[in-house]
């Protein structure tokens, strides 16, 4: 399995950007896709879960109301559409795929495979 983030880049606060996971070696609807990311100095957060077929989301707190995550199963991708971005935003940012069915992972630990990451920086 292989996942493959782009769409990161330097904006201005406020401003939106999609970015998006290319998933491939495996059936994408197996397995449900989690978002974090990781800023300089602190730890790996998360951000967003979608569940296999799209129908279940949940947020951080911190990204509610601002930040949309979808998928196209038929694109084998996932997507992580930020709007009204701030400084605080500026991260490292990941997509990773776990197969389980029922739960939520918010730890990271739950996941089993993950891309390289994107770089988002937000200015002032």
């Amino acid at each position: 399995v292989q996942l493959v983030e782009s769409g990161g880049g330097l904006v201005q606060t406020g401003a939106s950007l999609r970015l998006s996971c290319l998933f491939s070696g495996r059936p994408f609807d197996g397995y449900a896709m989690g978002w974090f990311r990781q800023a300089p100095g602190k730890e790996r957060e998360f951000v967003a879960h979608i569940n296999q077929g799209g129908g279940y989301t949940h947020y951080a707190d911190s990204v509610k109301g601002r930040f949309t995550i979808s998928r196209d199963n038929i694109k084998n991708t996932g997507y992580l559409q930020l709007s009204n971005v701030k400084p605080e935003d500026t991260a490292v940012y990941y997509c990773a795929a776990d197969s389980d069915r029922i739960r939520v992972g918010i730890t990271g630990r739950e996941y089993q495979y993950w891309g390289q990451g994107t770089q988002v920086t937000v200015s002032s």
